[in-house]
């Protein structure tokens, strides 16, 4: 019998995204809706690691108790801006902004700075929740740069303006296959695919 693995998420990208990351792996993968709805929850943590295990715990009070619960938090730090917009990624530009307003916002905020200082990250932490309440921490980083204009219309968030180090062109263009094998979400999954302690 697989595993139930529900994820932390009212987002159907990242739904989308982690189902592709974790295929091949014995378990049934099931979004929030499984279990009512992910819950509302004050992201109030200072670092990813501890938003991601708000998510997981929200989560994981109203999930069955046979289910694992898997939550991320992740985020765009760029140097030029003191490692902004970190934690605050997905509501940079306000509480409900779309991607397109963080993005707009996030190149205001660079207007004027050199290609040479538009260094950045990406940053994930997963937070993974077992049915007996353990818990374990999975993390991983992209670094790359911050493009002038956005480059390509795939991925989401501020996908169309980061470019990958080693590439001339954005995970907005450079499509699922590679940002499957490079990006932060991808590495921390591997990482927790890689660690003993995901017993399925």
């Amino acid at each position: 019998m697989m595993a139930r693995l529900i994820l932390a998420t009212g987002n159907a990208h990242k739904v989308e995204e982690f189902a592709r990351l974790l295929e091949g792996l014995p378990v049934s993968i099931e979004s929030p809706r499984s279990c009512g709805g992910m819950p509302k929850v004050e992201e109030t943590g200072t670092t990813f690691r501890e938003n991601a295990q708000i998510k997981a715990e929200a989560l994981h009070s109203r999930a069955d108790a046979d289910a694992y619960i898997l939550a991320d938090d992740s985020g765009l730090e760029v140097d030029a801006l003191n490692g902004a917009p970190g934690v605050y990624s997905a509501r940079y530009a306000g509480p409900k902004a779309s991607d397109q307003d963080n993005l707009l916002k996030l190149l205001d905020a660079l207007d004027g700075v050199s290609v040479e200082c538009r260094s950045a990250r990406f940053r994930c932490a997963l937070c993974l929740i077992a049915p007996d309440g353990a818990i374990c921490f999975f993390e991983g980083h992209c670094v790359g740069r911050i493009a002038e204009t956005p480059i390509g219309s795939e991925g989401f968030g501020y996908d169309p303006v980061f470019i990958p180090k080693g590439y001339s062109e954005s995970f907005g263009k450079l499509g699922e296959g590679i940002k499957s094998r490079l990006s932060h979400r991808a590495l921390a999954i591997a990482a927790l695919r890689a660690s003993p302690a995901f017993l399925l």
